[in-house]
């Protein structure tokens, strides 16, 4: 069963570009990109289920989040979308290019190579697990209570932004928890999908991360045969830490595209 999925959607003509966030993100994570994309082209950012604002669902698999998508895209009377996916976000894109190709004017995947990754999670999980059980009453104390177990001050910034406040006044989690972590083996699996997306494709990878190294492109380019690839000087998260390189090679890919 399909997920209907929260979403920001900008309007106006031509084939948009559909935003799709990584594992724990959500589509406010994009809002200032969304902001000058837009001035060009309509945008759709969305929450994939169990983050955001969108419903709680069995099932992360990735064959689900692309039937997600489409369901969404068909509700919005959306023939054909520009794909970007960051992350997990990447995951799902190449997952519907190589599903439903013809859904897909291009694909645009962001520091994620289309292979199974090991496990890397269990201390923000624990984290997690730690805000939902303490309930604090403001930031600093959900803050207190993720750096028990997450030393890394930004990614706890980023894992805050998951919070909202309850009836009670308290802080909560508004993601799915208990189904992102009990389906956790799905997310680290390699996209859904057989062959190759033959697409235009952009891959923009950052030179501190690991997540796209040299020794996975010739994998990379068996499942993307057609990726052109942009190295940015930054980690994982190269669109919050290079904005406006990031924006330049999303700008610069698209701007090839006739839609």
């Amino acid at each position: 069963m399909t997920i209907a999925l929260n979403h920001l959607d900008t309007g106006g003509e031509g084939t948009p570009l559909v935003v799709i966030h990584g594992l724990l993100g959500s589509a406010d994570n994009w809002r200032a990109h969304v902001k000058k994309w837009q001035a060009a082209r309509r945008v759709i950012a969305v929450d994939l289920r169990n983050h955001g604002r969108s419903p709680h669902a069995a099932g992360m698999a990735y064959t689900q989040m692309a039937d997600d998508l489409v369901a969404l895209l068909d509700r919005l009377d959306v023939p054909r979308a520009h794909l970007l996916g960051h992350s997990m976000g990447g995951k799902v894109a190449i997952s519907l290019a190589r599903l439903a190709p013809e859904r897909v004017a291009s694909l645009i995947v962001a520091d994620i190579a289309p292979r199974a990754y090991g496990h890397g999670h269990e201390a923000i999980f624990a984290g997690l697990r730690r805000l939902e059980g303490g309930a604090p009453a403001n930031r600093g104390e959900a803050d207190a209570l993720l750096a028990e177990h997450v030393a890394e001050r930004p990614v706890r910034l980023f894992l805050a932004t998951n919070l909202e406040r309850a009836e009670t006044g308290q802080l909560r989690l508004r993601i799915g928890l208990d189904e992102i972590e009990g389906d956790y083996e799905a997310i680290r699996a390699a996209p859904a999908g057989e062959g190759a997306f033959r697409g235009p494709t952009l891959v923009i990878r950052g030179s501190r991360s690991d997540y796209v190294t040299d020794a996975m492109l010739p994998a990379l380019h068996e499942v993307l045969p057609g990726a052109q690839l942009v190295t940015l000087e930054a980690g994982h998260w190269l669109h919050a830490e290079q904005p406006e390189a990031f924006q330049d090679a999303v700008n610069a890919f698209l701007d090839q595209r006739l839609d």
